[in-house]
């Protein structure tokens, strides 16, 4: 298939094997964004997480979240830390992206506008 000037390329599909989230984390991605292989790959990885984050986090549904530690001490179910650093991860790895935000783009310009019509408001009247 040959792409025309000003073309674009068609969204890539989600891996095989993720999740539903993951998988609507991957659509919602490459749908509004442009990203090279090795972006890519970063963006399945963060998706395969969301799947172990998924699977755990139905674990800790049934699963008591104190449990018994080795020298028989009550301490936290390893599964919440574990969901913690995963989520983190997560969120790394997304960060990593630097994914566009139009919404941001929309309110900066917006803030900037209502900045320099306060500016000029204090110009003409000496306050805002």
């Amino acid at each position: 298939m040959e792409l025309l000037e000003g073309d674009f390329y068609p969204a890539p599909e989600p891996p095989e094997g993720l999740g539903r989230q993951a998988a609507q984390l991957w659509r919602d991605i490459v749908e509004d964004q442009e990203l090279r292989s090795d972006e890519l790959r970063v963006l399945e990885d963060a998706c395969r997480e969301v799947d172990l984050i998924e699977r755990m986090h139905v674990e800790l549904q049934t699963a008591p979240l104190v449990v018994k530690g080795s020298m028989g001490q009550d301490v936290a179910n390893p599964l919440v830390q574990e969901l913690r650093q995963h989520r983190g991860l997560v969120a790394r790895l997304l960060g990593s992206l630097k994914l566009r935000d139009e919404g941001a783009e929309e309110r900066d310009a917006m803030a900037r506008q209502d900045q320099g019509r306060r500016a000029a408001l204090t110009r003409w009247h000496g306050t805002a």
